[in-house]
C-alpha cells in the first residue's frame, strides 16, 4: 500500500540572488503574480517541487529539490517562474504504462523502475501516451535524463499533443524517489 504526504517549503524571490519582495509557499500555486512581480530566485527548505514559466502549470518545467536556486536564468535557462506544484513524497511501488501511440495504442510496456532509454530498452522510438499507476515521475524528451522535462503524477494521459506537449518526444523516464 502505498501513502503520500505533502510536506514542503519554498521561498520565491523577485530578483536573483535571493534579493527583493519575497514569497513563501508550501502547497500548490497556479499563478504567483499576485504576490510577486517576477520571480529570480528561490530556497527550498524542504519538500520537492515542480516549477513553471507560465501560469496554471504550463509551459517549461524543472524539478526542484532541497537546495538554493541564486539565478533561474543561468542554471535553467528559464527567465521567470509563473506557478509552482508541490510533489508529495511517496512510498511504496512505482508503476506506468508507456504507451506507442496516443489513446493507448501501439507498443506496451510496464515499468517499475527508471528506464534511460526506451529506444535501447524497448526498441520503442516514441512515446505518444501513458497510465501512471503508482508513483510519481518524470519524463524526459531525451535519453539519459535530458532535455525538457515533464511532471506525471498518478492518472491516466491518453494523449501528450493534448495537453500542451506537442513538440515534445518522451525518451528516458524517471522516479521521483527524493526523500526531499
Amino acid at each position: 500500500m502505498s501513502t503520500s504526504m505533502n510536506m514542503g517549503r519554498i521561498v520565491f524571490y523577485e530578483d536573483r540572488n535571493f534579493q527583493g519582495r519575497s514569497y513563501e509557499c508550501s502547497s500548490d500555486c497556479a499563478d504567483m503574480s499576485s504576490y510577486l512581480s517576477r520571480c529570480h530566485s528561490c530556497r527550498v527548505q524542504s519538500g520537492c517541487f515542480m516549477v513553471y514559466d507560465r501560469n496554471n502549470y504550463m509551459g517549461n518545467q524543472y524539478f526542484m529539490r532541497r537546495g538554493e536556486y541564486s539565478d533561474f536564468q543561468s542554471m535553467m535557462g528559464m527567465t521567470d517562474i509563473r506557478s509552482c506544484r508541490t510533489i508529495p513524497m511517496h512510498r511504496g511501488s512505482y508503476r506506468m504504462r508507456i504507451y506507442e501511440r496516443d489513446n493507448f495504442g501501439g507498443q506496451m510496456h510496464e515499468m517499475m523502475d527508471d528506464c534511460d532509454s526506451i529506444m535501447d530498452r524497448y526498441r520503442m522510438s516514441d512515446c505518444q501516451s501513458c497510465n501512471v499507476m503508482d508513483g510519481h515521475w518524470l519524463m524526459y524528451e531525451q535519453p539519459h535524463f535530458r532535455g525538457r522535462m515533464t511532471y506525471m503524477r498518478p492518472g491516466e494521459y491518453r494523449n501528450f499533443r493534448d495537453m500542451g506537449m506537442s513538440g515534445m518526444r518522451f525518451m528516458s523516464m524517471r522516479r521521483i524517489t527524493d526523500m526531499c
